[in-house]
């Protein structure tokens, strides 16, 4: 076993999901059977197919957030005409640097920043597939923020603050880039993809106590270190994001991913975007800081999260006549992500 897979197995950050999800599934049948219904979940978030379960349009859902606080995006449907998506990115007043992603994914599917044209045409083309084409924001920090509310109460409640730390790397001076990658804990991990995203500055040589920022897209898979930010959590908060739910029609249970400028901005609704809303199948980001928390721990987190979701369902079903989902069409919608996630994870290597 080399070094690599060795801080990865001793460090659980990295982890496959199902290490965190199969030790908890007693819990889920608990609930279900509780719930009288295996697909209970599924009234969580009405607005949302499936109340977010992997399967929703990323841009339908993006469209249920106030344009003040969400980025300017189009919609490049598969194989349609790339000169008409440029004109549209025209008329929107979309520029480059942007970022791409599919319009149905989770945990940073192909996700990229697009520098130009050509780097645009060639991701359309790579991935035939429903596309969001997003402005790049840049606020130089971002977060994501796990809410919840019952939708009996006016108020809810944030129960976990990720903040994100880029992967980057600082210049000795004689180094080139490539060597400075390689020599770094974090970032050799993730060699393969820095070394497509820097393809053509891999041999430079950066100055000494020089900074580079090697990513820029907020995911694990990408390099991005999840740090536990919950000593963040507070009322001025709170209130911010009880108001942005109450602005979300049936959303009442997930992780806001977004950017923002200061952190005290944040908390008073200010200089902040949403990048994405998730829901049902969201995790409290923050249990991957390993400094912070311990696998058990972890484990927990993820119960505690599953808990307040059952009484929300249950609330929207019971109260509010929200019907469950059947819980054969869910599951074919499962299967459904589950090929659809092949598929395109086929075209990166075939194209």
């Amino acid at each position: 076993m080399n070094i690599n897979k060795l801080h990865k197995v001793l460090n659980w950050e990295y982890w496959p999901s199902s290490m965190f999800y199969i030790p908890n599934l007693p819990y889920a049948f608990y609930l279900a059977a509780k719930a009288k219904h295996a697909a209970f979940f599924s009234a969580t978030n009405p607005s949302i197919k499936s109340s977010g379960n992997g399967t929703e349009s990323k841009f339908t859902t993006l469209g249920l957030i106030p344009d003040k606080y969400k980025p300017k995006s189009i919609l490049h449907v598969a194989n349609s005409e790339i000169n008409n998506t440029l004109l549209s990115l025209e008329k929107a007043g979309l520029y480059f640097p942007l970022i791409v992603k599919p319009d149905v994914g989770f945990r940073g599917l192909l996700v990229k920043k697009i520098n130009g044209i050509d780097e645009l045409k060639l991701y359309l083309k790579k991935y035939p597939v429903n596309t969001i084409i997003q402005e790049y924001i840049h606020y130089k920090n971002e977060c994501g923020i796990f809410y919840s509310r019952n939708p009996n109460d006016e108020k809810g409640k944030i129960t976990s603050i990720t903040l994100k730390k880029f992967l980057t790397v600082k210049g000795d001076g004689t180094s080139s880039l490539k060597a400075l990658i390689t020599k770094d804990l974090r970032a050799k991990l993730y060699i393969n993809i820095l070394e497509e995203l820097h393809q053509t500055t891999l041999n430079s040589v950066p100055k000494k106590n020089e900074e580079l920022l090697l990513s820029v897209i907020g995911n694990h898979c990408k390099g991005t270190q999840f740090l536990n930010g919950n000593h963040l959590i507070s009322k001025e908060l709170e209130e911010t994001f009880d108001d942005l739910s109450k602005s979300i029609p049936g959303w009442f249970y997930g992780r806001i991913d977004l950017k923002y400028n200061t952190f005290s901005e944040l908390e008073k609704g200010e200089n902040f975007k949403v990048l994405e809303i998730n829901g049902i199948i969201a995790e409290p980001t923050h249990i991957y800081d390993t400094n912070s928390s311990s696998y058990f721990k972890a484990l927990k987190a993820i119960r505690t999260h599953w808990k307040s979701l059952y009484d929300i369902a249950i609330t929207n079903h019971n109260q509010h006549k929200i019907p469950y989902k059947s819980v054969r069409t869910f599951i074919a919608e499962m299967f459904e992500l589950r090929a659809y996630t092949k598929k395109v994870k086929m075209y990166s290597k075939i194209v």
